[in-house]
């Protein structure tokens, strides 16, 4: 099983390394494989001098925009019933929904930017926006603002790492911690801010 995968990653980034920066943004938009490994492998092409630096974190960061308002639209207009029933064919389980849908309904739009730094949440978060009819340009907005420095990072480190860009989890993962800690202390004052936002209407 794990050859035949390793077999299937090969082939997707022999795929992506074929159409270079519009490779990285199909498969980010389409997601079957981690969008930290084509992302990672992005940056591996831009070493070689097969695409730029900056053609890869466009096209990257377009890519994994595009991906989220595909969830976002299955949310919206297949809710939950489509979501237990076909998910698991968008490698989407369904404690990881329960957590996002938790934490979207607890804590509102702002865990929209938070768990885009969470493996697997990045993805599952987009469905209860959906769900909630969350306006599309605010979406795009906090979506935009933390899949920049997701992009970025992955596709610099790749192309730092050059051929040993498959050790990307190991060297970004000191990286991405500090990324979660900024995103929740974010999430909080935005949180904070709505509450006395709301006191102070209501005074």
């Amino acid at each position: 099983m794990g050859e035949l995968l390793h077999g299937l990653i090969q082939s997707a980034l022999h795929f992506i390394e074929g159409l270079g920066v519009w490779g990285i943004l199909l498969g980010l938009m389409l997601e079957v494989i981690p969008s930290e490994i084509v992302l990672s492998y992005g940056g591996y092409l831009v070493s070689q001098g097969r695409i730029s630096l900056v053609g890869a974190i466009v096209f990257g960061t377009i890519g994994c925009l595009l991906q989220q308002v595909i969830l976002y639209w299955i949310g919206r207009y297949g809710g939950r019933p489509f979501l237990d029933k076909f998910g698991k064919y968008l490698h989407l389980k369904k404690k990881h929904l329960d957590i996002a849908e938790g934490w979207f309904n607890r804590y509102g739009a702002g865990m929209v930017f938070t768990a885009r730094f969470v493996p697997v949440l990045r993805q599952a978060i987009s469905i209860p926006a959906g769900m909630a009819r969350m306006p599309m340009l605010k979406f795009l907005f906090y979506t935009l603002l933390g899949t920049i420095p997701w992009a970025v990072l992955f596709v610099y480190f790749g192309r730092a790492l050059g051929d040993n860009w498959e050790q990307i989890d190991e060297v970004t993962r000191p990286y991405v911690k500090p990324f979660i800690f900024a995103a929740i202390v974010l999430t909080a004052l935005y949180i904070l801010w709505k509450y006395f936002r709301k006191d102070k209407s209501k005074a």
